[in-house]
């Protein structure tokens, strides 16, 4: 039995160290939160373990820690977000107001935030990055859908809507998240006018 705890508690440390090392590195890098990723299996391990040791202890507060972690991990494996951490609208729009290059931000439903900017270099993921980093601190980002339009843009090009899940690839959506056409006519619409105005 003592063996068995103590290989428990190094899995838990090995686990705490990689997750650790891993959560400085995407500190040093400033990215957003990401959902869809496979769960880590040694920070289940870990997770597992120290379920097994919580019991053994009778410590009710730590077993529920690690099992709300890993049911926490399995939502965001699924891109299901969080409903008890929805971001407040007022909120988000007033944390992505003072950001460089926007002029104004409006939500158009429950999950899509339409973010005008001013000029062409802010309309790019890197915008969307900025932007989902400073929804973290409101609530669960994975709820949120950021729309990105160029108020100066002089080409069809540059005044197309730039989309994605804050914590997803560009396309993808959250577990029932429906996808939106923000802007008026679809991309396919549009490449093919474009192709006819060149032929011309």
């Amino acid at each position: 039995m003592q063996r068995w705890l103590i290989a428990a508690a190094i899995t838990c440390v090995a686990a705490t160290g990689c997750s650790k090392a891993d959560g400085e590195a995407t500190t040093a890098t400033r990215r957003p939160q990401q959902a869809g990723q496979d769960m880590n299996p040694l920070i289940t391990a870990g997770h597992l373990a120290g379920v097994e040791v919580a019991g053994l202890s009778g410590d009710q507060r730590a077993m529920q820690a690690h099992i709300n972690a890993m049911h926490k991990n399995l939502m965001r494996d699924m891109h299901l977000a969080d409903a008890s951490r929805r971001i407040d609208h007022e909120a988000a729009r007033a944390a992505v107001r003072p950001l460089q290059g926007v002029q104004s931000a409006v939500w158009i439903d429950n999950a899509n935030l339409l973010v005008l900017v001013g000029g062409s270099q802010y309309r790019s993921m890197a915008t969307i990055d900025t932007i989902c980093l400073a929804l973290e601190p409101l609530g669960d980002t994975l709820s949120v859908v950021v729309n990105v339009q160029d108020l100066l843009a002089t080409t069809s090009e540059g005044a197309d809507t730039l989309s994605r899940n804050c914590q997803l690839g560009a396309g993808e959506r959250a577990m029932f998240q429906q996808k939106r056409q923000v802007d008026v006519l679809e991309p396919e619409v549009r490449r093919v006018f474009r192709a006819q105005q060149r032929e011309r």
